[in-house]
């Protein structure tokens, strides 16, 4: 059969005959199309293509331009659809009563179209009657909210036709608005309001934006009173009606420091915020806290600080000529500043004796020491001195020196009193010399003991060898008077002179400082050199009479030995001419011969 209508049509194509093949086409054809289709029932062409079974689904969409559309966007059913030959969907040649579209309610995939079902769409109760008007395709049904809920809605169109930009299909009265988008955000406080509370009677376009439009009777009975004007914003947040977001630092020209960070806003601002312009002078707050009442001026600031009125940033180092130091630093301004209280700033001197006059008059000085105090003392303690006698004077003070009081050497005035650096000067009454070493003290004694001397007396007349030096010097100096001492020998050692001063003052010549009892005289260097038995004599032996200027001993034999001249004088007084000194007995050689 299938052969044969091939045949046919094949024929019919190559014979040309045109005007028969329709006809033809009527004869075969298996049923009648839909009522939709019926108008194109004898133009097989606008639905098939011969010899070409899958070119038919390409004339369908000709026809159906909106499902072309949607195959060509992959939109709505038929563009979501996997098999695109609407033959295996839809079937025609069953009749003009046919329903070509008939699909199973129940089980159709509403998920595939473009309106998915969600929420209370989606539940059993909800048939597709409600929504796809009868006699309508199922396409033409409409996906605005307005559509099917215009009598639910309870604000009257006002919010316009776009519900989904609020509600949601799980919920009528749950919304999803995002308040943000709009130009008042929801921050804080807000985000908890209910709609209502500012959406007064459902209307939402006309709701003002201002704090004060809601908040003004909190305003006026418990806050500000009106006082500080509609700008609520400026200083409160949306978080917590209480907490500031307010920056006096960054929002003004005033920053706020210290104890004013503390204070209340209404303990300045007692106006109209925005009509009272307030001066940032701290009098204008703090006048009558003013203890100097006036006398310093407006420029607080440029002693006292924010943290307390009683702490003074003043920098006397750096605002002044007077540079603060030690007990200074502690003083109170009114201490030196007196008249401030009562008179107008005065100019106050900056010398020591300004301000401590009575002191040095009463306990110090009594004024002998002039006016430079710093000078001596410094600031740290008033007993304390920094003065140099050494550096900062010719006279340097050493030993017992340093241990003594200015008064007692500067007795008169200071500056006017022109002492002497020796030391008579203060030492004059304690000269036990009598003044017969002159004044030149510092060449026996020394500073750091009056007693302790360091004379040297080896550039004296007399240097001290031997015994001497070991001698206590009262030993020879009876009494201070030292110039009045003799360097005679005898003059001290008179006890001591075993010959009793029959050989003269002059012991030095036999005897020497480092022993009485050792002496080195050389009787050889005088005119009458020892011989023989001269040797053994003791000097008294000739020496018998006392030496007053020099040794009046005789030097010939008979001055000596006249007793024993046995010649009597017969031979004359030169004994050595016969006799030697080795013994009187014993004559020369060759005078018994004779």
């Amino acid at each position: 059969m299938w052969l044969r209508f091939t045949f046919i049509k094949l024929f019919l194509l190559l014979s040309g005959m045109s005007a028969h093949a329709d006809t033809l086409e009527l004869a075969l054809m298996p049923g009648k199309v839909i009522q939709g289709h019926a108008r194109y029932e004898t133009e097989c062409r606008k639905c098939h293509i011969p010899f070409e079974k899958a070119g038919q689904g390409r004339l369908c969409l000709d026809c159906h331009k909106e499902v072309a559309a949607d195959v060509r966007g992959k939109t709505g059913l038929h563009g979501r659809h996997v098999d695109q030959d609407c033959r295996a969907c839809h079937t025609e040649h069953k009749g003009r009563a046919a329903r070509i579209a008939e699909f199973d309610q129940g089980k159709f995939d509403h998920g595939r179209t473009d309106y998915p079902l969600r929420g209370s769409h989606a539940a059993e109760k909800v048939r597709c009657a409600d929504c796809h008007q009868a006699g309508k395709p199922w396409r033409a049904a409409p996906q605005d909210c307005q559509s099917c809920h215009r009598k639910d809605d309870v604000h009257k169109g006002q919010l316009g036709e776009k519900c989904i930009q609020c509600h949601t299909e799980k919920n009528w009265k749950e919304a999803r608005f995002d308040h943000d988008k709009t130009r008042f955000i929801l921050r804080g406080g807000h985000e908890k309001a209910k709609c209502e509370s500012c959406h007064a009677n459902r209307k939402y376009k006309s709701t003002p934006r201002t704090c004060v439009a809601c908040h003004r009777d909190d305003d006026r009975e418990k806050a500000h009173k009106g006082r500080y004007g509609a700008k609520c914003e400026t200083c409160h947040v949306e978080r917590d009606w209480k907490t500031l977001h307010f920056d006096h630092d960054r929002d003004t020209r005033y920053p706020l420091r210290g104890k004013h960070q503390e204070a209340k806003c209404d303990g300045c601002h007692r106006g109209t915020l925005y009509q009272e312009r307030l001066t940032t002078a701290c009098t204008a707050c703090h006048q009558k806290d003013d203890v100097h009442k006036g006398a310093q001026g407006q420029k607080c600031e440029s002693c006292h600080s924010e943290r307390t009125w009683k702490t003074s940033l003043f920098d006397h180092d750096k605002g002044t000529k007077f540079i603060l130091r030690g007990k200074h630093r502690e003083v109170k301004c009114e201490t030196c500043h007196t008249p401030v209280m009562s008179g107008p700033k005065p100019k106050l001197e900056m010398t020591c004796n300004s301000c401590h006059r009575k002191v040095d008059q009463e306990k110090a000085h009594k004024g002998r020491y002039g006016v430079k105090c710093e000078t001596c003392h410094g600031e740290k303690d008033w007993k304390e001195s920094r003065f140099d006698h050494d550096r900062d004077t010719r006279y340097p003070l050493r030993g017992k020196h340093r241990q003594t009081k200015c008064d007692d050497c500067h007795r008169g005035v200071l500056y006017e009193d022109k002492l002497k650096p020796d030391c008579t000067a203060c030492h004059d009454k304690k000269d036990v010399h009598k003044g017969k070493l002159g004044e030149r003290c510092g060449d026996c004694h020394n500073e750091r003991n009056w007693k302790e001397t360091s004379y040297d007396h080896g550039r004296s007349k007399f240097p001290l060898t031997g015994m001497h030096y070991r001698t206590e010097c009262r030993k020879c100096h009876a009494t201070p008077l030292y110039r009045d001492t003799s360097s005679q020998c005898v003059d001290c050692h008179h006890k001591e002179d075993v010959h009793k001063q029959r050989l003269g003052p002059k012991c030095e010549s036999c005897h020497n400082a480092r022993s009485w009892k050792s002496w080195d005289f050389d009787h050889g260097k005088t005119r009458y050199p020892l011989e023989g038995a001269h040797r053994k004599v003791a000097c008294l032996d000739c020496h018998r009479n006392p030496v007053e200027k020099s040794f009046e001993v005789p030097r010939t034999c008979i001055g000596c030995h006249a007793r024993e001249d046995v010649h009597e004088g017969g031979f004359g007084p030169v004994c050595e001419r016969c006799h030697t000194t080795n013994a009187f007995g014993e004559l020369r050689p060759g005078i018994g011969t004779r």
